[in-house]
C-alpha cells in the first residue's frame, strides 16, 4: 500500500471501528435526536410517540399521546410524564407487580426505569421537583406537548450512555384489577392507585430523523375543556381532590356515556 493509500485507510478504518462499537454518533453540528414509541402498561389503551432534540445543554421535545383516561370528577384527567433514568433503561415487565394487586405502580416500576431526571412539563419546570404538579401535567385523553428547555447534566448522560425512558402516568381505575381500584398511590396515599401508575411508557433511542431547532414554545397543544372541579397541585405534591366518600369517575376519550 502506497503512502497516500495508507493516509486514507487509517480515518476510514477508525469511522468503522466507531460504527461497530455502537456508541451513539453525534453529528458533526453537535445535534442529536432520541425517538421512542411508548407502549402500554398496566392494560392502558393508550398510545404515544416522543421525539427528542438536543444541542448542547439545550432539548426540544415533540410529545403526542392518545387514549388516555380523559376526565376524572368531571374535569380534564392530569397526567404526569417524564424521562426516568439511572436504572436499566427498559420498560417493566408483568413480573414487576411485586404485590400482586394485578398493577406495576411507578416504585414497582422503577427498578426498571428509574428515577425522575426530568419532567416533560407543559410549561415551567422540568426539574424532577415539577415531577408530581398537576398545573403542569397534560390534560385530558389526548395532547401534544412541544417545547424546548435547559436539559440537566444527569439526563443527558442516560440519553448517552441508553438509560433514558419516557414514562406517562394516570390510569382509568375501571380498567384495574378489584384490588387495583381498591389499592392507594404508592406516591400521594390519599389518591388512588390509579392516580399515579404508569400508562405509557418507551425507551429513548439514537433516531433518524432530524427536528427543526428552535420552534415555538408553546409548551402544550390540547383542546380547551373547562376545569372547575377540585384538581389541584399543592407544595408540588398531586392531589386529585374529592369529596369525602365521594366516587372516582373517570372516562376515556370518545367512550358514550351511560344512559
Amino acid at each position: 500500500m502506497n503512502s497516500t493509500l495508507r493516509l486514507l485507510a487509517v480515518p476510514t478504518l477508525a469511522l468503522g471501528a466507531l460504527a461497530l462499537s455502537g456508541a451513539p454518533a453525534v453529528a458533526a453540528d453537535g445535534h442529536q435526536t432520541y425517538q421512542a414509541t411508548l407502549g402500554q402498561l398496566n392494560g392502558s389503551s393508550a398510545a404515544g410517540t416522543v421525539t427528542l432534540h438536543v444541542t448542547g445543554d439545550q432539548a426540544h421535545v415533540v410529545l403526542n399521546v392518545s387514549g388516555l383516561p380523559t376526565t376524572f370528577m368531571d374535569a380534564p384527567y392530569p397526567h404526569v410524564q417524564h424521562i426516568h433514568v439511572g436504572a436499566k433503561g427498559q420498560c417493566p415487565a408483568p413480573g414487576a407487580d411485586t404485590n400482586g394487586d394485578g398493577v406495576i405502580s411507578t416504585t414497582e416500576g422503577a427498578p426498571a426505569y428509574g428515577k425522575i431526571g426530568t419532567t416533560l412539563s407543559t410549561s415551567g419546570d422540568t426539574s424532577p421537583a415539577a415531577g408530581l404538579d398537576l398545573k403542569v401535567a397534560g390534560q385530558g385523553g389526548a395532547y401534544t406537548i412541544d417545547r424546548s428547555f435547559p436539559l440537566n447534566a444527569e439526563t443527558r448522560a442516560a440519553l448517552q450512555n441508553g438509560t433514558a425512558v419516557v414514562v406517562v402516568h394516570g390510569l382509568d381505575p375501571a380498567t384495574l384489577s378489584a384490588a387495583g381500584q381498591t389499592a392507594k398511590s404508592d406516591l400521594v396515599p390519599s389518591l388512588p392507585l390509579a392516580a399515579t401508575s404508569p400508562a405509557l411508557c418507551g425507551a429513548l433511542a439514537v433516531g433518524q430523523m432530524n427536528m427543526p431547532v428552535g420552534g415555538a414554545d408553546t409548551g402544550v397543544a390540547q383542546t380547551p375543556q373547562k376545569n372547575d372541579a377540585g384538581v389541584l397541585a399543592l407544595g408540588g405534591g398531586l392531589v386529585l381532590a374529592a369529596a369525602a366518600g365521594g366516587t372516582y369517575i373517570v372516562r376515556r376519550r370518545g367512550a358514550a356515556d351511560a344512559a
